[in-house]
């Protein structure tokens, strides 16, 4: 006998449409917006609403401790901090929450008066979060005291109409704190002397921070915003050569010497009538307890960009056997949920032994990663076929982004589990009463059921997911929320 409402009294599902509806084709998810609100507990966020958190640029000269700042203010060390000026090149923005309210932190490169070259950039950079953020905070150097270049800054930064809040850093002591005092000069209020490294006066400055940040965000423009692409692949796979190609330019040093790249380097480059942000990174080890000193370093900063980027492009030597290094690096890509297109790079030098043996390695090795990811076969250093790479990169950010609409979802679940019921289990059939995509980047649905669904299962609804709706370029995650019958008393 099929079970019914009554017989869970715990997991009432409203009425949505009918058989004919299915035949129709009806995909109109109008009428499934009470069903989803009897849901919305369960997810614990509304998938539709995305929130637009306020923005706090943190800006100064190099090497004033802005980027030790935001990792005092987030808790954890993300940004990266070296004792040398110009590490931070671009703008990184992190979310943060203090005294229960949550806002976006913004680390910017050092700004200098008169920069050249890269230094340009990385100032324009900052000139550029001033003017979209929603509070700037000074920050400058008490060790020092007033630079020309705080001046400068000081004067354009009087004249905005965004609040600002001058920080003194490196202020360690209470003689300190009275020799900061002369940043009163600057004509932007109250200067607070604070120590980044410690944590002394931070406190004070989140207090101030969220007096002064305005409840509604600015209206920002996203369209122009570039797509985060990374370049990840274990070390001397050709990254840094690729990244040269597409921007025209030697943009990275580049040698036949493994783990050449340290630092995840930034570039904006032109392709296919839009920009793109590359991030060039270091080789990922096999092990990073195999790596010391600065390679571990740079091991830590390469998952950090995989985690920043949107989508990923994983190089592998085409002339060169598949080895478990590789395996390892698209488990990380994986994980971490991010597009994905797998360049295999080198093809110049694959003559046909070397193919028919990397057909065999792909089927062998790659055949579950390659049913969804996008290939493509590129010389970096000749430029074969590198006209390919941006259309595969298109697609697979397209499906990271694609949301379902609730209603089509659900009819597609209905004819799914109507021709292949979910595997018995303890007995019992499990009922599948309603599913939604909770998230997007990378897709995410989560289906609401009576009972436990099997591993084998999931992969099935993950198959047919991405065989109906295309998913190609983009991993598709699949959760279970179980409601458990109710035993009658």
């Amino acid at each position: 006998m099929m079970a019914t409402n009554e017989d869970h009294p715990d997991f009432t599902l409203p009425v949505g449409p009918g058989e004919e509806t299915v035949e129709n084709g009806w995909d109109d998810d109008t009428d499934w917006e009470s069903i989803a609100q009897e849901f919305a507990d369960e997810l614990g966020t509304d998938p539709d609403v995305a929130e637009i958190l306020p923005t706090v640029a943190i800006v100064g000269r190099p090497n004033v401790g802005k980027s030790t700042l935001v990792n005092r203010i987030i808790g954890r060390r993300e940004a990266v901090v070296e004792n040398v000026p110009g590490v931070t090149r671009d703008r990184v923005s992190y979310e943060a929450l203090w005294n229960g309210r949550a806002f976006m932190v913004q680390d910017t490169g050092g700004w200098e008066q008169d920069a050249k070259g890269m230094h340009r950039s990385i100032a324009q950079q900052a000139e550029i979060a001033m003017g979209t953020a929603d509070l700037i905070v000074l920050v400058c150097d008490g060790t020092v005291g007033i630079t020309a270049a705080d001046e400068t800054v000081a004067r354009s930064l009087r004249r905005s109409e965004t609040p600002v809040i001058l920080a003194v850093n490196k202020v360690d002591s209470e003689k300190a704190e009275l020799e900061a005092a002369e940043f009163w000069g600057l004509g932007l209020d109250q200067p607070f002397p604070i120590s980044a490294v410690h944590g002394r006066g931070t406190a004070d400055l989140l207090d101030e921070i969220m007096l002064r940040l305005p409840s509604r965000t600015r209206m920002r423009e996203s369209t122009g915003v570039p797509r985060r692409v990374a370049l990840v692949g274990k070390p001397n796979v050709g990254k840094s050569s690729l990244l040269n190609k597409l921007a025209g330019e030697e943009r990275a040093v580049v040698d036949d010497v493994a783990g050449t790249t340290v630092d995840p380097v930034d570039s904006l480059v032109e392709l296919g009538g839009r920009t793109w942000r590359f991030v060039d990174t270091a080789g990922l080890r096999r092990k990073v307890n195999q790596a010391y000193g600065h390679e571990y370093y740079a091991s830590l900063r390469t998952r950090g960009a995989i985690e920043a980027a949107e989508v990923v492009v994983l190089l592998l030597d085409a002339s060169e056997p598949i080895t478990e290094q590789d395996l390892r690096v698209i488990s990380m890509v994986a994980d971490a949920g991010r597009a994905l297109v797998i360049a295999f790079n080198k093809w110049d030098m694959v003559d046909e032994d070397r193919r028919y043996d990397l057909d065999k390695e792909i089927d062998r090795e790659l055949s579950k990663v390659l049913s969804w990811a996008y290939r493509v076969n590129i010389s970096a250093r000749t430029g074969r076929s590198l006209a390919k790479l941006v259309p595969a990169m298109e697609g697979a950010l397209e499906s990271w982004d694609k949301r379902i609409p609730t209603g089509r979802l659900n009819t597609w679940m209905n004819e799914v589990v109507a021709a292949t019921p979910p595997p018995m289990r303890g007995g019992r059939l499990p009922r599948i009463r309603f599913c939604t995509q909770a998230t997007t980047r990378p897709p995410t649905f989560v289906f609401f059921s009576t009972g436990f669904l099997e591993a084998g299962y999931r992969r099935f609804l993950e198959r047919r997911l991405r065989e109906t709706f295309g998913f190609d370029g983009s991993p598709v995650r699949v959760n279970v929320r179980v409601k458990e019958r109710r035993q009658r008393k």
